[in-house]
């Protein structure tokens, strides 16, 4: 399974329980990170901020949402990939220096955080993560500003206006004073943020779905390299980085496998471009078979894309169990055997003595898919065929994903014949990249592909990763 960097979420509705806002918003970017979660809330004079280890519903109940009063809002869920999985690298941070007070969450991976660190003279225990870095930094700009009158502009503007371009990688943020809301998009776009108009003010979110859950209704994407600040005058664009930086490379695999199917980007249905990829997968590497299987979650839409275009019938092949989130690493193969099957168990009468076509988005580590196909056998499948939504994911992402270590690659290591054969498979099929960004949209190619072709858009430190500032 491969992990996303985080989920983001803001709004600013005068009048209205913004925390609880925050609360649905982030419910619904759950599956964005799963490792921590925080609100911040500003009402006029101070921000509040609230926010612990584990699931949304675990870290907050109505009494600290109720603590949580204000009219401005940010929230976070989190997955670390650079800094460690700990509480004090859970977000929104939050810094009260230089004359201003603000909190900031972050979606995203910068690339050259080590460096950034080493040029301000960041000391060891400053910054222990990137967002917490880039905290570090406007509190640095902060100072040089808090004097000028807002005719030559505000101080937290001015310093995020200095710091932005100096930043490198994936970074979507959404950040709060005590009373403005400010969404920023880097100027490659690699990480999504949309902009909706609640019927009480406006509200940032990583995705689509939470805004539809929150009431709001969607306006636009926040464009690549744009950064907007919402107060009580309403909403205005700021530029901060330079026309020639900025070249929108959305993640392809935001497509692929983050992005909830219910939702919209580029335009597009993620669940309906997910489909029309099944459906090229079929075109591509048809087989004879009884059944069409996916691998849920994501694969779902894509599984009925290839039943449709093959005509061969679409069936359930496993029970997904709806109420765990992560499991932990077991200490024995049998354990980590059994750990697979609480999130997934076979349906014996639907996969025995059949031959099956099994429909997954991608294969990254392999380790859980192959448990998976192991179970199928052990119900009875006589074949499987198994499909891929995606080319061979074989290049570490650096720009929010969780797999900067190529070694742990099963495609960077192995022939497309050998993983068939580590997986324990009939056959095996990547979906072709050209066909995979038509079926995403045949009008724009403005993509992210780094982790199937290795030509990464922004280019990367070799001090980049988790443990990018471990030295500082």
């Amino acid at each position: 399974m491969i992990r996303e960097a985080c989920g983001v979420f803001g709004v600013r509705a005068p009048g209205q329980p913004v925390s609880h806002i925050t609360y649905l918003g982030l419910y619904a970017l759950q599956h964005r990170g799963q490792e921590s979660a925080g609100i911040a809330v500003g009402d006029g004079s101070r921000i509040l901020v609230d926010k612990g280890m584990g699931l949304v519903s675990s870290v907050f109940d109505d009494h600290r949402l109720a603590a949580l009063q204000g009219h401005v809002a940010i929230g976070h869920t989190r997955y670390s990939t650079t800094g460690a999985s700990t509480w004090c690298n859970a977000q929104p941070v939050h810094r009260a220096a230089g004359g201003a007070d603000f909190a900031l969450a972050h979606n995203g991976n910068l690339v050259n955080a080590a460096e950034l660190a080493d040029e301000a003279g960041v000391a060891a225990g400053e910054a222990t993560s990137d967002s917490d870095l880039v905290a570090e930094l406007l509190v640095a700009e902060l100072p040089a500003s808090a004097g000028l009158g807002h005719a030559e502009g505000d101080p937290l503007e001015r310093a995020l206006v200095s710091v932005l371009p100096r930043l490198r990688g994936a970074f979507c943020f959404v950040i709060s004073d005590q009373d403005r809301l400010i969404g920023v998009r880097d100027p490659n776009g690699f990480r999504p943020l949309f902009l909706g108009r609640h019927p009480d003010g406006w509200v940032l979110a990583s995705e689509t779905p939470a805004l539809d859950v929150v009431g709001a209704e969607t306006v636009r994407e926040i464009e690549a390299g744009e950064m907007v600040v919402i107060d009580g005058s309403g909403i205005r664009s700021v530029r901060p980085f330079p026309a020639e930086a900025v070249s929108p490379r959305l993640c392809s695999f935001e497509f692929v496998y983050f992005a909830r199917p219910d939702g919209r980007l580029r335009g597009q249905s993620v669940h309906a471009a997910r489909r029309r990829m099944g459906m090229q997968l079929a075109i591509e590497a048809p087989v004879d078979a009884d059944l069409v299987v996916p691998v849920p979650e994501s694969a779902i839409p894509g599984a009925q894309g290839y039943a449709q275009q093959s005509g061969i019938p679409y069936g359930d092949g496993f029970i997904k169990n709806r109420y765990i989130g992560r499991t932990f690493i077991a200490p024995t193969q049998e354990l980590r055997r059994n750990a697979v099957r609480i999130k997934l168990n076979p349906i014996e009468e639907n996969v025995a003595g059949q031959r099956l076509v099994v429909v997954e988005d991608s294969i990254v580590r392999g380790t859980t898919l192959r448990e998976t196909l192991r179970m199928l056998r052990k119900a009875g499948a006589i074949e499987i065929h198994l499909r891929v939504l995606s080319p061979p994911y074989r290049w570490p992402c650096h720009y929010g994903m969780d797999t900067s270590d190529r070694s742990k690659l099963l495609a960077a290591n192995l022939s497309v014949e050998g993983i068939r054969d580590y997986l324990g498979v009939d056959s095996l099929a990547y979906l072709d990249i050209g066909r995979m960004l038509a079926a995403i949209t045949p009008e724009d190619d403005g993509f992210c592909t780094a982790c199937m072709t290795g030509e990464y858009p922004v280019p990367v430190s070799v001090r980049s990763g988790k443990d990018a500032l471990e030295r500082v």
